[in-house]
C-alpha cells in the first residue's frame, strides 16, 4: 500500500454531528454546531467540547460555566445547518427555527428537545490548544429515548437514527 503526507486538520474521523446550547447571564439562549466534541474520562464521566473563542457561545460558556451536548436525529438536518451557519450575534437560532427547548435539570442551559439525546454538562476545566478552547465538562444528566436504554442503562445507539 502505497501512502503519502495527507492534510492534518481533524484527520480523526469520524467527527460526531454535535448542537451544543447554551445560555448567557441576561437569559438569552444559543446554539451552535461542535465538530471537537469527545468522551475523556469514564469515571468520573466527563467529555470535552472544543469551541473557537470567536463564536457567539463561547463567552455565554465562560460566564455560565455550563453547556448541554444535543445529539440531533436525521429529521434535525435543515436546523442543524442552519445552526453551524449562522452566528447567534445575528439571529436568535430559537426563534427563527422554532426550536422546542426546555430549562435542564440540573444545568442553567436549554435542552433541545427535538433531539434524541442530551447531555447536560457542567464545565470544571478548559484548555486553549490553539484554534479552539477545549471545555472539559461534568456530564450531570443524560436525557434519552426510553426505547434506546438497555436494561443496563446504556444507550442503545443502533436504536437511534442520528445525523
Amino acid at each position: 500500500m502505497q501512502k503519502k503526507d495527507a492534510c492534518k486538520v481533524s484527520c480523526l474521523q469520524p467527527m460526531p454531528k454535535a448542537i451544543v446550547s447554551c445560555r448567557g447571564k441576561d437569559g438569552r439562549n444559543n446554539a451552535l454546531v461542535v465538530g471537537y466534541c469527545g468522551n475523556c474520562s469514564f469515571d468520573p464521566p466527563m467529555v470535552m467540547v472544543g469551541i473557537a473563542p470567536s463564536r457567539f457561545s463561547h463567552h455565554l460558556i465562560k460566564e455560565s460555566g455550563c453547556l448541554v451536548i444535543n445529539l440531533p436525529g436525521k429529521d434535525f438536518k435543515h436546523e442543524y445547518g442552519v445552526i453551524g451557519s449562522k452566528s447567534g450575534r445575528d439571529i436568535d437560532k430559537f426563534k427563527t427555527l422554532g426550536l422546542k427547548s426546555t430549562d435542564g435539570d440540573v444545568v442553567a442551559a436549554p435542552v433541545l428537545d427535538d433531539c434524541p439525546i442530551n447531555m447536560e454538562c457542567k464545565v470544571v476545566d478548559s484548555l486553549v490548544t490553539g484554534s479552539h478552547e477545549m471545555f472539559i465538562c461534568k456530564v450531570e444528566k443524560v436525557h434519552a429515548p426510553e426505547t434506546a436504554i438497555g436494561t443496563d442503562g446504556k444507550i442503545d445507539f443502533s436504536k437511534l437514527d442520528l445525523l
